[in-house]
């Protein structure tokens, strides 16, 4: 028990340092959150394990091995019952666990309000272009959202497969070839965060990178109703 103590003691410390430490982008949309809850979560899990593990292994390598010159075999061992059930009880209840966080994670950051803005996202090599039906189907080559409203990102891919990623949002989704795939992003904080492609494309795959810029509401509708003006009949940024 005291081995088993000390395993999870130093699974503890190192869990709350592999926390603490900022490791990941800035969170930059609701959906993030239960994102970053169900990798920490999953993350603490096999710390733990790992550290319990190694702990056990490195006692049983030091106290159970024999002198050089020891050729008798070993004592007989039968098992024991209750361990087994303990080592397989364990893992399946944390696995189960783990299911059951990230399915409530899924349904969360699936679920898309009424009033949301929907944006059509096509994915060529090697560029990106955002369409604006509730707008007057206005076009650019950057992908503009307003903050705190939930927008539904609908994929559709014109030649190979491409991978829609903004690592501040977390969400990402594959824009496939023949069909149209969904992703539902709630920006929390205005800025400009780095869309990349994470499929391999081709050979311009690396150059396949445009942004993200999240405005105020209502510097999103006034970007909006510029781009609906006369002037508005190029494609670009």
């Amino acid at each position: 028990m005291r081995v088993v103590a000390i395993g999870l003691l130093v699974g503890a410390i190192t869990a709350a340092v592999a926390v603490l430490i900022p490791w990941l982008p800035d969170q930059a949309s609701e959906e993030a959150d239960w994102i970053d809850f169900v990798f920490w979560f999953t993350t603490v899990i096999c710390i733990m394990i790992f550290a319990l593990v190694a702990a056990v292994t490195l006692y049983s390598v030091f106290k159970f091995r024999v002198r050089p010159d020891d050729d008798s075999d070993g004592p007989p061992i039968h098992g024991h019952t209750g361990l087994e059930i303990v080592w397989t009880a364990v893992p399946a209840i944390l696995v189960t666990a783990i299911a059951v966080v990230s399915s409530v994670a899924l349904a969360h950051n699936e679920s898309i309000p009424d009033d949301h803005l929907t944006v059509q996202v096509t994915a060529r090599q090697f560029v990106w272009s955002f369409k604006y039906p509730q707008y007057g189907g206005i076009e650019s080559g950057i992908l503009y959202l307003p903050k705190g409203r939930t927008a539904e990102l609908r994929l559709n891919a014109l030649d190979v497969i491409h991978s829609f990623w903004v690592p501040e949002f977390r969400q990402k989704q594959d824009a496939v070839p023949g069909m149209e795939t969904h992703v539902a992003v709630t920006p929390t904080k205005t800025g400009r965060y780095p869309l990349v492609c994470t499929e391999l494309c081709g050979l311009g795959h690396a150059l396949m990178r445009t942004k993200s810029i999240v405005l105020e509401e209502a510097a999103f509708e006034k970007w909006a109703r510029d781009r609906q003006g006369p002037s508005a009949a190029g494609s670009g940024g």
